[in-house]
């Protein structure tokens, strides 16, 4: 039987440079790719309003896996697939629980007959983080944020993403006690770009990125797996990998389970590395 290969790489710190770009020879390169035959996705934290900006240029294979796995993202109708949510039952808890460390996430409603993501914010002031959040991303077709407007209980069943910053104590804290509170999926990290800023992501029980791309290997009917990562979220999708490919930046944690290790994110390295492995095949 002929081998039928998905390569699915992260974004921030794996894909798009240090500058958060697609740089234009990776575009070149994975376009070309693409429309050669070459099975070519994405497997990211970011949702399709601010990944459509950055894969512009850059065709791909149609679906993508977004949000860390809660959804898949048809490119050409601009619509969400297979969508994972939070639950109205987890979700008093996970806000009662991060209001108590001052932590007051993005809460994000997906809207599927639309494509669309609202997303809500309690009436408390912004902090600097989430103030250069929401400027960078108030004018985005795919995503309207309604600030000073609580989640409304009525969306709770549609509910996929809690996303919060703030300083360390309060996000770790929350982070942690969630943890141990709840079958969702709870996320915390230090931000790739600005120091001194954490964030804390929660999805509905089960969500992955590994999840996702097994999601997506099944509908392509995939028999081999290139996985690209730099990071803690990106382990259990290179663990489940056929191929498990660190960039050079990433953390000692995420190369520690790839079968390789490429050059940095600055170097068109993922790029490279489909274009060889694909021409060989």
């Amino acid at each position: 039987m002929m081998e039928k290969t998905l390569y699915v790489t992260d974004l921030d710190g794996t894909f798009l440079n240090s500058r958060a770009e697609v740089s234009p020879l990776s575009s070149r390169i994975i376009s070309d790719l693409t429309r050669r035959g070459a099975i070519i996705s994405v497997a990211t934290a970011r949702t399709p309003a601010t990944v459509e900006p950055l894969l512009h240029d850059t065709l791909t294979y149609p679906e993508l896996v977004v949000m860390t796995g809660a959804a898949l993202w048809d490119r050409p109708r601009s619509a969400y697939q297979a969508p994972r949510y939070i639950g109205d039952t987890n979700l008093p808890l996970l806000l009662e629980t991060t209001a108590r460390y001052g932590v007051h996430p993005f809460c994000y409603v997906m809207r599927c007959d639309t494509g669309q993501l609202d997303v809500y914010h309690d009436p408390v002031a912004l902090n600097t983080g989430e103030e250069r959040f929401v400027a960078l991303r108030r004018d985005l077709s795919a995503k309207t944020f309604h600030l000073e407007t609580p989640l409304d209980p009525t969306d709770y069943n549609q509910t996929s993403l809690l996303f919060a910053m703030g300083n360390r104590d309060s996000i770790v804290g929350a982070g942690r006690e969630l943890q141990g509170q709840t079958d969702c999926i709870v996320l915390y990290s230090q931000d790739l770009y600005f120091s001194g800023l954490w964030l804390l992501e929660i999805f509905g029980p089960g969500v992955t990125k590994a999840e996702g791309v097994q999601r997506l290997r099944r509908r392509i009917g995939a028999t081999r797996v290139v996985a690209f990562g730099d990071h803690l979220n990106d382990i259990p999708m290179l663990q489940q990998a056929d191929v498990a490919v660190a960039v050079g930046n990433a953390i000692e944690q995420t190369k520690a389970v790839a079968h390789t290790v490429i050059d940095t994110n600055d170097t068109d390295a993922v790029a490279r590395f489909i274009l060889e492995d694909f021409s060989r095949g």
